[in-house]
């Protein structure tokens, strides 16, 4: 029996004599499917083909990235948060190998991991299991989970506590469940939001963007949007970090607010005349 990994999302499933058919989590409106046709592998196999590495950088106080190279499957960067004694890893990245968990280990391991939402929950399991922590999920996402596993704790309601300085916010749009990390006492107790991509940061980064579907461009109702606005306004962060290693530097909740506008007008008409 093999826990067969897709190649394109990176989201392992549960053992099983003979990969699936295909990926559930690709063949939907929100990912894509391969187009040279569905393909597997193991964590094993990626072990040993010597091609992988994670690189853990520190982007600041008690804030490590972490991130394989060469790219796979999506490419998203997970983050590894301390906050007074506690470690969080948020979102997850599909390659583990003993390098990582050493580097990790030496950080103080991972206490509890928490997700943004389906595409990131590659091999979770495999972090969860290795470092005896729970997982964190909306339970609006429950039916995106490929790999069960008694180690994940599905979570209801607009928000949810880690520790006193640290809360998970449901904002839903690219996912139902879709989460964000709020960490006030980041970035010198200016405040951090890291959003996966329920908040995407873009090319320009004053600026961030809201989407149903990243690679097939499907954008929020207008609506939404302006939920999403709403509810993250009362939070005090200064700084942004999406899963791709691109970051708002500072002022990140007026980009929210300033961009959620400029989305909004662009829906109903009024931003430009084509």
């Amino acid at each position: 029996m093999t826990k067969f990994i897709c190649t394109t999302c990176g989201v392992q499933y549960l053992e099983s004599e003979q990969p699936p058919d295909t990926c559930l989590v690709c063949n939907e409106e929100r990912q894509y499917e391969n187009p040279f046709g569905q393909e597997w592998t193991t964590l094993t196999q990626m072990r040993e083909s010597d091609t992988f590495k994670n690189e853990i950088v520190q982007e600041e106080e008690n804030l490590f990235s972490i991130t394989t190279t060469p790219s796979f499957g999506i490419g998203q960067t997970a983050y590894l948060v301390r906050e007074n004694g506690l470690n969080i890893l948020w979102d997850c990245i599909t390659y583990l190998d003993e390098e990582t968990i050493r580097k990790i280990n030496e950080l103080g391991g991972i206490d509890a991991i928490a997700l943004s939402h389906p595409h990131y929950y590659s091999t979770q399991v495999e972090w969860a299991e290795k470092y005896d922590a729970p997982i964190y999920i909306h339970e609006d996402d429950q039916e995106w989970v490929m790999e069960l596993s008694e180690r994940i704790k599905y979570w209801s309601g607009e928000q949810m506590e880690l520790s006193n300085k640290i809360t998970l916010q449901r904002l839903g749009g690219h996912f139902k469940g879709g989460a964000v990390l709020y960490w006030p006492n980041g970035n010198a107790g200016k405040g951090i939001l890291l959003t996966g991509d329920i908040i995407q940061v873009v090319a320009d980064r004053n600026w961030v963007s809201f989407m149903y579907s990243y690679p097939n461009l499907i954008p929020l109702p207008a609506s939404k949007v302006k939920e999403i606005a709403a509810r993250v306004k009362s939070l005090k962060f200064d700084r942004i970090y999406n899963a791709f290693h691109k970051i708002v530097p500072t002022n990140g909740n007026k980009a929210v607010q300033r961009s959620a506008n400029r989305y909004i007008s662009a829906l109903e008409e009024t931003l430009f005349d084509t």
